[in-house]
Formats: C-alpha cells, sequence, structure tokens
C-alpha cells in the first residue's frame, strides 16, 4: 500500500513539473511540507522524491534540498564544432570592443558578462578580511609582497588541491593577477613568436587574443559540447605545435567537461613528446555534481602541465588573485613574473588567505553552486520556452555559461545588435573563435539571481531571434 501511495504523490508532481506548474529551476517542497500536506511518512515523502529523482525530473543538491530538472525534449545539446585543421586568423576585436564597451551600463541585462554578479559574493566578509589584512600586514600592505606571491595564500591553496588528489604544496604555487595573468606567463615563457599552439573551440576570446598578441598561430580543435576536445585531433597536429592550452572543466564558452579517460590520455601524448599543457581550471570549483571534477594536473607525472586557477568566479573578480602550478617550468615563471609584474597585489592576496584559512570558502561555493546550478536549469526553460523551434543549448554541469545554437538563418551579431537597444546584452558566438564560424551561436551568462525580469528579457531576446528568421 506504502509503495502504491509515493508512486501516486510521484505521479501527481510529474504532473506538475511536465505542465509547468513547477518549472524548470524551481525549489521544490521539502520533505516535511510533503509530509504534512499529504499526511504521508518521511520515509514516504523520501521514496517520492527517489522516484523523481531516478525519472530525471529532479535533482538533490546537499543542504539545499530538491530542484525541478525537467528538460523539455524539444531541446538538444549543440552541435561538435568543426574548425578548420589550420592555422587561421581572421580579426574580432571590434566585435568584441563593442560588446564589452557596454558593460558598465547599469541600466543593461548583461546576459553576456563572464561574472557573477555581486549579490552572489560574499562581499561583507571580504570587507572585513580587507580591514584585518591592512591592520595585520607590515606597512599596512604597501610594501613589496615576495616574489612567489603570499606564503599564506599558496598554503591555502595547495591545501584545496588535496580535494581532487593534486597534493601540492606551497612551493609549488606562484601566485598571479589572475588567471590570464598565469596563462599569460606561461605562453611568454613557453613560446616564441610564430610557434603554434592548440586550443578549444570554442574557447575564451581572451586566450585567442593574448595569443595574437604574442604573435603564436592557433590551431582550433574540433570540441564536442559535453565531453570536451576530440584527443585523436589532438593526436594529428602534434607534431605542429609548442603548447596546448586547455579550459578542461566547464570550458568558458561551451560548458563541456573533459571525462578522466580524455584528461588521462591527453596528458600521456603530450607528455610522450614533452609538449606542456597549459590548463586553466577557474571554473572546476563550480561544479553541479557530487564532487569537483579532477584537473589534468591529477595526471601529470612529467611536470609538463602547467595548472592555474583564480577567485574572479567565485569569490571577487576585482582583486585579481590568481595562481599557476608551472610543474617543472617554476624558474621560468617566477623569472616573468619578476620582469612583468615585480609583485602580486600585497593587501588583496592576504585577504583571500584570510578568507581560505577561516573556513568560509566551501560554505559560500555550496551556495553559489546551488544558485547557479537553479539558474542554468531556468535558463533552459526559457530558451525552450522563448527561443525559435529548433534552438539548441548546452547542458553544463558546471560554470554558469550558457552556449546557444540558433537557426542558421539568424547572425547572432545582428542580434546583439537588435538586443542591445532593447538593454540586453550578450556575447556573439563569432567572438569565440578565430575562424568564421558559431555566427549563429551566443554566450549567455546565468551568473546572476534569478529573477521576473531575467526572464522577462529572456522572453524579449527569443521574440527578436524569431524576428531574425
Amino acid at each position: 500500500m506504502k509503495e502504491v501511495l509515493y508512486q501516486r504523490i510521484a505521479t501527481v508532481l510529474t504532473e506538475q513539473i511536465k505542465n509547468g506548474t513547477l518549472k524548470t529551476g524551481d525549489k521544490m517542497p521539502s520533505l516535511r511540507t510533503l509530509h504534512k500536506e499529504y499526511g504521508v511518512s518521511m520515509n514516504t515523502a523520501i521514496q517520492a522524491y527517489l522516484e523523481l529523482e531516478a525519472n530525471g525530473l529532479i535533482v538533490s543538491r546537499p543542504q539545499s534540498g530538491y530542484y525541478v530538472n525537467y528538460k523539455p525534449s524539444n531541446l538538444s545539446v549543440p552541435s561538435v564544432s568543426k574548425p578548420a585543421n589550420q592555422a587561421k586568423s581572421e580579426s574580432v576585436e571590434a566585435l568584441i570592443s563593442k560588446v564589452y564597451s557596454t558593460l558598465s551600463y547599469n541600466d543593461v541585462t548583461r546576459l553576456s558578462l563572464g561574472v557573477p554578479e555581486n549579490e552572489l559574493l560574499p562581499i561583507a566578509k571580504l570587507n572585513k578580511e580587507l580591514v584585518n589584512a591592512m591592520r595585520n600586514l607590515k606597512g599596512s600592505g604597501t610594501e613589496y609582497e615576495e616574489i612567489q606571491g603570499n606564503r599564506k595564500l599558496r598554503r591555502d591553496i595547495a591545501r584545496l588541491t588535496y580535494t581532487w588528489n593534486g597534493n601540492l604544496n606551497e612551493d609549488d604555487i606562484v601566485t598571479t593577477a589572475g588567471a590570464m595573468n598565469a596563462i599569460s606567463f606561461g605562453l611568454m615563457a613557453l613560446t616564441q613568436k610564430g610557434d603554434t599552439i592548440a586550443v578549444e573551440s570554442p574557447v575564451y576570446f581572451g586566450i585567442l587574443q593574448l595569443a595574437k598578441s604574442l604573435g603564436l598561430n592557433v590551431i582550433e580543435l574540433p570540441t564536442h559540447p559535453v565531453t570536451g576536445i576530440e584527443p585523436d585531433a589532438l593526436k594529428k597536429i602534434l607534431p605542429q605545435i609548442k603548447v596546448c592550452m586547455l579550459v578542461s572543466n566547464f570550458n568558458n564558452p561551451l560548458g563541456s567537461c573533459m571525462p578522466d579517460e580524455h584528461k588521462k590520455e591527453v596528458v600521456k601524448m603530450l607528455s610522450e613528446r614533452g609538449i606542456p599543457l597549459i590548463e586553466d581550471d577557474l571554473y572546476g570549483d563550480v561544479y553541479f555534481g557530487n564532487s569537483r571534477p579532477k584537473p589534468c594536473k591529477v595526471f601529470d607525472e612529467e611536470g609538463l602541465v602547467l595548472w592555474s586557477g583564480s577567485v574572479s568566479k567565485t569569490l571577487a573578480p576585482g582583486y585579481r588573485v590568481g595562481w599557476l602550478a608551472p610543474g617543472k617550468f617554476k624558474d621560468k615563471i617566477v623569472h616573468q613574473k619578476l620582469i612583468h609584474t615585480v609583485s602580486s597585489t600585497t593587501i588583496t592576496q592576504e585577504a583571500i588567505a584570510n578568507f581560505l584559512e577561516k573556513g568560509r570558502c566551501e560554505n559560500h561555493l555550496r551556495k553559489l553552486r546551488t544558485e547557479l546550478h537553479a539558474n542554468s536549469l531556468q535558463f533552459a526553460r526559457a530558451v525552450a520556452e522563448y527561443f525559435p523551434d529548433g534552438t539548441k543549448i548546452s547542458r553544463p554541469q558546471g560554470g554558469f555559461m550558457l552556449w546557444v545554437e540558433l537557426d542558421k538563418r539568424i547572425d547572432a551579431t545582428e542580434l546583439y545588435d537588435r538586443a542591445i537597444r532593447q538593454k540586453i546584452s550578450i556575447a556573439p558566438g563569432r567572438m569565440f573563435s578565430l575562424q568564421n564560424q558559431f555566427n549563429n551561436c551566443m554566450r549567455l551568462s546565468y551568473g546572476q539571481r534569478w529573477s521576473e525580469q531575467i526572464d522577462d528579457k529572456l522572453k524579449q531576446l527569443g521574440r527578436i531571434a524569431k524576428g531574425l528568421i
């Protein structure tokens, strides 16, 4: 009888989910509420939710509850990218400048912005740590930091690597002014003008623009929206490249995450040829599953993986606190830091170190992950409901980027031009490649608190997209 009862409750909730009464991303009633409303035992309430979870209709979030996870059947994932298998370059600087020139406008809904909004960050707690840093540092933080970076911060970062079996120590870490600064040091230390590097496609435009500024050739690799680069495609171009550069966990903008077996295979094939891998892992801590995905660094036995990260996507974008574990290239990286920056910013490093040391970070990250996951589901639901038929979206299991592939008749740059007139900013897909591709794609950021206003803006964006067909 009890089995029939929990199935009956699950059937009622299933209907509410599928008819939209409970929308994707909504928090489900608590188990205690279910227990009271249906007059059933807590065990029966749990069985009903386990039934919904087994059917893929809800997901559980530790210490938060259950959320609707219904994915309408009319949404498929974007296509695997097919860039040309050679170094090509077409200018997109004007487009990038146009998109980012509007980000300081307070009246614009910034769906293009690649960082969490202030409401999702622990600003009050960080303010206290800034004050403490000025009180406790010599000269109130006006002195240069040692060249390798704040020792306490490096120790905290090394300690966090034990959660994914990194087992690094403070001497393995060099602090930087954010992840892009770390990547810059890596490319400057390991390449010369005219060398060729391999990257994902699409990939964060900052990496592409940095490579161009250093005079490097870029080969873009076919990339699956779920599993990342195709290892066989990388294998074919190994003789041509000096360095490989990957965002292995929750790639920006695609949201892909390489499976462990692919990471291990990539590290092995690069090691056999002595090719360094610069790994940008700044999204790894923003995972939606039960555990953090491992970076490629875990499989590095030769010291050829330069693992980078930062707090720009989780705590404080403007603090510019990042790091690099450069393996066997540590001396070269320290030299690059010495000649380009002399020292990291003393006060912000100390403030972040204090925040990490007091154990506040994991509690904040847990809340951030819960909210971002719920946001991703809300965005997916809104795109399915408001955008043209045939629209495809990524299925990110972490980060806060949604990759949207539109009808081929839609030019995302024109979509941007029309949307910005309605105070909506998006990131056209063309920004994320040096080749002429992704013209009908865009990146949307769900790194802001979900609201009726966001829902209205996505509805408006969908209407504009339909008008371009």
